[in-house]
């Protein structure tokens, strides 16, 4: 019988920069985390259930992840696709080059992944019972963002704020991560521009966006003044994903200097939320992002988090001054460990767990040209060997796009390959 031949196989065909990913549905996503098939109600007119409490944490707007607080511990709406339905399929459990942090909420990136719900498969919200129509002043400076998630085979929306005449957008970097496109409908003209993110801040949860050809833009106006425990407020956004209109939520201030922890559904820890104020608005999906207005219509937060209890619901916003300062920085390109700018570098494929082994690869990606399939293991990037999810994640962002790195693996047979890649655009980390 012949033996197989040890020696490493050498590929060397070219990988473009640039790519149109597929998902590709042969891949188990039992087995692998893979992007999972759209709800089986996800058609023109899905059931809308009526809303469920419960004793859980909510992080409002297109995320799927949890928080963790003295209310007890839930989780971050998920998107929710152009109808106000979540958006569907499922990423992996990991993007390899896409989350540099690792995979902070669970089995899925932020998206895609239906809402758990009553029957335990992607109920939405209903949106009906929450707040009223939002008044044309509350409408101004505020913005729709829809989003493309082509690895997660979905779509999702979620709310900003505009803070520059000429289209600099400030949101939540859960509202945006995952996404490969951007379009961005400014509320109090319908007029819909392609956005850029310009830079995120993950442990804060700040994003900033750039509208393109943006000019004469009203803006909101953010308070100066601060918060105290009992003023007015009322929390405006893409409450349930409506594609028409925003709705506007009123309450009070019940704290500040609030902090929260996210985790998953699944009980993984996330990340801490620091100084919130903690509002009794009936904040839902969709308004992450969106403005907490006090009496006189000043932002004092960007609403970001809700709790459930068994009757009532609680919310979080980021402080204005936190939010605006954050986003200048980024608008500058300042230097901070916290802070991404531009595209990660993207290998095209996703793990099945905490190894390096392929769960799924994205076709027309790096990975895919070069013959790297599911089951696979990756060893090496560069001169760094790899044996674990987050030491992959890490070497591939030591790289950007366009770059050409040697990639090594071993196949389900045990056969060692090589190949050199050029590393394409990922979605937003």
């Amino acid at each position: 019988m012949d033996e197989q031949d040890p020696r490493p196989t050498e590929h060397t065909p070219e990988v473009p920069a640039e790519a149109t990913p597929d998902v590709n549905p042969e891949v188990n996503p039992a087995r692998f985390g893979a992007p999972l098939p759209p709800p089986a109600w996800s058609s023109a007119t899905p059931p809308v259930p009526p809303r469920r409490r419960g004793p859980r944490l909510l992080a409002v707007g297109t995320a799927l992840a949890a928080v963790a607080g003295a209310a007890g511990a839930g989780f971050l709406l998920g998107h929710l696709d152009d109808h106000g339905h979540p958006a569907a399929g499922g990423p992996p459990s990991s993007y390899a080059g896409q989350v540099p942090n690792g995979q902070r909420f669970g089995e899925a990136p932020f998206g895609g992944t239906p809402f758990t719900g009553p029957g335990g498969r992607g109920t939405p919200f209903d949106s009906a019972s929450r707040g009223t129509p939002a008044t044309d002043s509350q409408l101004t400076g505020l913005v729709r963002i829809a989003s493309t998630l082509k690895y997660q085979g979905g779509r999702a929306a979620g709310t900003g704020m505009i803070l520059t005449s000429t289209g600099e957008v400030v949101t939540n970097h859960h509202v945006v991560e995952g996404s490969t496109k951007l379009q961005v409908t400014v509320m109090s003209t319908g007029q819909t521009y392609t956005a850029t993110v310009v830079g995120t801040d993950a442990k804060d949860d700040v994003a900033v966006l750039q509208l393109e050809n943006a000019s004469g833009l009203q803006t909101v106006t953010p308070d100066t003044d601060g918060v105290s425990v009992g003023d007015a407020v009322t929390a405006v956004g893409d409450a349930g994903g409506s594609t028409s209109t925003f709705s506007a939520a009123a309450g009070d201030v019940l704290a500040t200097g609030q902090n929260i922890t996210t985790s998953s559904e699944l009980g993984r820890g996330g990340e801490k939320l620091r100084g919130l104020i903690k509002i009794s608005s009936d904040v839902i999906s969709g308004d992450s992002g969106g403005a907490t207005y006090d009496d006189g219509g000043e932002v004092v937060g960007m609403t970001t988090a809700a709790s459930t209890g068994s009757n009532d619901v609680v919310g979080f916003a980021i402080p204005i001054a936190k939010v605006t300062r954050i986003a200048g920085e980024l608008e500058n390109g300042t230097e901070n460990a916290r802070y991404d700018y531009g595209s990660p570098a993207f290998l095209g494929l996703g793990l099945g767990g905490s190894s390096t082994r392929v769960g799924v690869v994205y076709p027309r990606t790096p990975a895919a040209r070069v013959g790297i399939t599911a089951g696979d293991t990756i060893t090496r990037v560069g001169a760094t060997t790899v044996r674990t999810a987050t030491q992959l994640r890490d070497a591939i962002t030591t790289y950007s796009p366009g770059d050409r790195v040697r990639v090594s693996w071993t196949d389900r047979n045990g056969t060692s390959h090589i190949a050199s890649v050029t590393l394409m655009s990922g979605p937003v980390a």
